[in-house]
Order: C-alpha cells, then sequence, then structure tokens
C-alpha cells in the first residue's frame, strides 16, 4: 500500500509504521512487538514526536518525521536496502580507496550481488573523504551479522577500531574484497583478521610470503615487499578444499574473467585454510606461483572471507564482477561469514575450466531471456548460452514436467525465426532426449538445407 493511499484512508501509526525499516529510538531493525507499540515516542536528535493512538497524520508532517527518521537511523540515509525477506543483516564500509581502486564502482556492485539472492540486507557506512574528521565516524558493528570492507583509506579512530575487534572476537563477520587487504598496514589486528596483505609498505616484518605448491601450503620468510599483479587475463581458480560449505559442490577448476590476480601477498597467516589458488603465469607479469585466492580466516569467534578478485576497470562495464565464478563464491562467502553455513543453491550454470561466464544482471538469465539469446546465435560466437541451457536440462530435476518444458522451448526455437546455428544447437540436443512431440518441427526443419541434415540425425536417433 503507497504511503498517500494509507494517509488519504487515515489509517493508523500502526499502518505506517509497517513500512519503515528501522526503529527511531535504537537505530535498529523494527520488531514486531515494536510495529505494534501505539503511542511511541520517535526522538531525533532531541526534537520529539508523540504520536497520538489512531491520530491522523498530515501528509506534510509525517513527510518531516519520515525525513529525520530515516536520516537519524541510517548509517547512509541513501542506501539502506529494503530486502523484506533478507535473514542476513549486511553493512558496507567505503569512503576512501587508494588511486588504482573505485569504491563509488565496486561498492554498488557488491550490494546488488549480495542483495540479489534474497537473504541480504544491506546497508553502507560512508567515512569522511580523506583528510576529513574521522573521529565522527562509529558505525554500530553489533547491529550486523556481516560486515563488508571496500576501503582503503585513513586510520578509524581508535574507538571504532576497539569496537570492529570486540565485534570480530565475538563471533562476527567479515568479508574482504580485492583492494581492501590493502588497508591498514599498520593495524596489527586487522591484518591478523584479512590473513593475507599488500602494498601501502608491507614487507617482511608483516608476516610470511604465502602460496601453494605440490599440494600444500607454503609459508616463506625471503625478504620482499607484499602485493603484485600481472596483467589481467583469465584466471583458472581451482579448489582446495573441497568440503568447505562456501566451495563444497563446486567444480573442481573454473575459469574467472580477466581480473587482477594478486600474488605476493604476505601477512600473519593465522588460522586460515585456502580455499582456492591460482596460477600466477610469468608470461603475463605474474609470479610463478599458485596464489591463494579465496581463504577464510577465524578471529577469536568471528569468521573472515577474503577473495582477492573485483578489479574495477573505469566506469565499466566490469566483467570481473560480472563473472559468474565472482558472484557466486562472493555470495557464498558472506553467507558464510554471517552465520557460518551456506545454503544457497549453487546455480546450474556455475562455469568450468573451459571457460568464464558473464551475468550482465549479476545473476543467470531468465529462460525467457536465454532463449532470447540463443535465437541469435550464430557460428563462431561464444557458446556460454548454449552451454547454459545444456546446464540447466542436464541439473533439473529431470522429472517429466520439467523435461517437458524444456522440449516446448527448444521446440519454439525451431519453429522461430531463430539463425540455422542455433536450430542446429537444438537439433543436437533434442536427439540426445527429445521425444515424439519434437518429431513435427523435426520433419518440418528438413526443408531447411542448412539444417536438413542435423535434422535427420535427430530424428533417427528420436526414433531409434
Amino acid at each position: 500500500m503507497k504511503i498517500k493511499n494509507i494517509l488519504d484512508n487515515s489509517k493508523s501509526w500502526v499502518t505506517i509504521m509497517s513500512l519503515l525499516p528501522l526503529n527511531p529510538l535504537k537505530g535498529t531493525f523494527i520488531t514486531k512487538k515494536e510495529r505494534m507499540m501505539i503511542g511511541a515516542v520517535a526522538s531525533f536528535r532531541g526534537l520529539g514526536v508523540k504520536i497520538i493512538r489512531k491520530s491522523i497524520i498530515s501528509v506534510t508532517t509525517f513527510l518531516l518525521i519520515l525525513t529525520l527518521f530515516l536520516t537519524g537511523c541510517n548509517p547512509n540515509p541513501n542506501s539502506s536496502s529494503l530486502n523484506k525477506n533478507a535473514r542476513i543483516k549486511a553493512l558496507i564500509v567505503n569512503g576512501q580507496m587508494n588511486a588504482s581502486h573505485d569504491y563509488t564502482q565496486t561498492t554498488p556492485i557488491v550490494k546488488k550481488i549480495l542483495e540479489i539472492t534474497g537473504i541480504f540486507r544491506v546497508d553502507i557506512a560512508t567515512t569522511p573523504k580523506k583528510g576529513g574528521d574521522m573521529s565522527t565516524f562509529k558505525p554500530k558493528f553489533s547491529d550486523y551479522d556481516v560486515i563488508v570492507i571496500d576501503y582503503d583509506g585513513d586510520e578509524w579512530p581508535e574507538e571504532t577500531k576497539a569496537s570492529f575487534v570486540d565485534y570480530m572476537k565475538k563471533g562476527g563477520g567479515m568479508l574482504v574484497v580485492h583492494s581492501s587487504d590493502n588497508a591498514f598496514p599498520n593495524w596489527a589486528a586487522y591484518n591478523e583478521m584479512i590473513g593475507l596483505g599488500g602494498w601501502n609498505g608491507r614487507n617482511e616484518k608483516d608476516g610470511q610470503y604465502v602460496y601453494w605448491e605440490k599440494g600444500e601450503i607454503v609459508r616463506n620468510d625471503t625478504i620482499g615487499s607484499a602485493g603484485h599483479h600481472g596483467k589481467q587475463v583469465p584466471v583458472l581458480v581451482e579448489t582446495r578444499d573441497f568440503e568447505h560449505p562456501i566451495l563444497k559442490g563446486l567444480p573442481t577448476s573454473w575459469m574467472h574473467a580477466p581480473d587482477e590476480l594478486y600474488g605476493n601477498l604476505r601477512g600473519p597467516g593465522k588460522n586460515m585454510d585456502i580455499l582456492a589458488t591460482a596460477f600466477s603465469d610469468t608470461e603475463t607479469g605474474g609470479t610463478g606461483k599458485n596464489e591463494p585466492v579465496l581463504f577464510t580466516i577465524k578471529y577469536g569467534e568471528g569468521r573472515v572471507f577474503h577473495t582477492v578478485f573485483g578489479h574495477v576497470n573505469g566506469k565499466g562495464p566490469h566483467e570481473q564482477m560480472q563473472c559468474a565464478g565472482f558472484i557466486v563464491t562472493l555470495q557464498r562467502g558472506a553467507e558464510w561469514a554471517a552465520t557460518g553455513e551456506v545454503l544457497q543453491a549453487i546455480p546450474a550454470e556455475f562455469p568450468n575450466f573451459t571457460g568464464y561466464t558473464i551475468w550482465p544482471n549479476y545473476q543467470p538469465l531468465s529462460l525467457e531471456d536465454l532463449v532470447k539469446a540463443i535465437k541469435k546465435y550464430e557460428l563462431g560466437d561464444s557458446e556460454e548460452n548454449l552451454t547454459a541451457l545444456t546446464l540447466r536440462i542436464r541439473k533439473s530435476d529431470q522429472s517429466p514436467e520439467t523435461l517437458d518444458k524444456y522440449e516446448k522451448v527448444m521446440i519454439g526455437i525451431l519453429e522461430s525465426n531463430a539463425t540455422d546455428d542455433a536450430k542446429k544447437y537444438i537439433c543436437r540436443q533434442l536427439g540426445l532426449w527429445g521425444t515424439e512431440k519434437c518429431i513435427p518441427a523435426l520433419e518440418k526443419l528438413k526443408s531447411n538445407k542448412n539444417c536438413s541434415e542435423l535434422a535427420e540425425f535427430a530424428l533417427e536417433q528420436i526414433q531409434n
């Protein structure tokens, strides 16, 4: 129900409160009990507004209360998530970043990637600009299940640092994305939380180099600076911990889009579990080592998931963050950091070692959009969408109803103005598992000289 309708119908304050996400007295999410409280008193920096049971509020008064309410209670009033089904509360910390990265690009993407799952409710806490008064930056970390770090800038106030350490030690969750492992080189607790870091003066004093060699973790005390990456090229990610909830069920290896592959990271590396590595090839300016790319750290009772991926180039598009492998591991890593478990299903079209998959809208295409894309397929194009449809069928429940749905979709492609190359692909698929339902469409396709051979093949397979 829209706010205007509520006001026009003179509904009670209970109805209005049910639309608002936060309690104005506490700055926390409104509970069911609080929603039912009539005669609540909302306060904002000394301004008290008493709401009387069943009172009628003018539009002007209501909008004033709403404005004060949202401005006073949200870490950032323009960035609050309204995901009603969310069971996990996340806070992204941003505001400053080094010259090679841009949080104004990455933060909205990370926020969307998390929210699109339906299980995360995401707020943003933005620090003052570089050189500003950091004493005002005091997020209430304890209100959230996971803190996402998208920051590399001025030191936080000591009070804020202590609050974050306390939050983590008591079981909080933390998500470290790409260049956030450059931050706070002199904050010992932060470096223990992130496990490994790079740049900003880090060297042997900050910990060992850590990499993977011959099936095990290698820790190297060699003197040298921390942090390196070569050219941005496609990356083969290899799973090392198959049983960890974040990666359980994922392929042994999969391709990630061209990205900055961090190497020569070093740090305390305490209570760290390397989930996946990637080879940093010297031919593209890399280190020649299998570098950790996904890893977890236990800090007190808290859980940290660290991904080195997620660079952005200019204003986009940002295929590094549109890559299915990045999206799914970020979502699963955030859930694990927040709860200690992962309940999200793995998408059928998660990539394998043959090539990376790009999701422009940060999620798999709908079946309708997938079919539209397949209809345009020409030989020589990426086979990403063809593979996606094949995987959806192969990994479906295989029930008669599901297979019938997919067969109808394929018959529709044969009977449409799809390209001949698209129709050839469909013929090959129907030859593997089609039924007599597709025979009329295949018989008709025999008159197309470009497709007749594969149509005959499919018919022969079905009839046999």
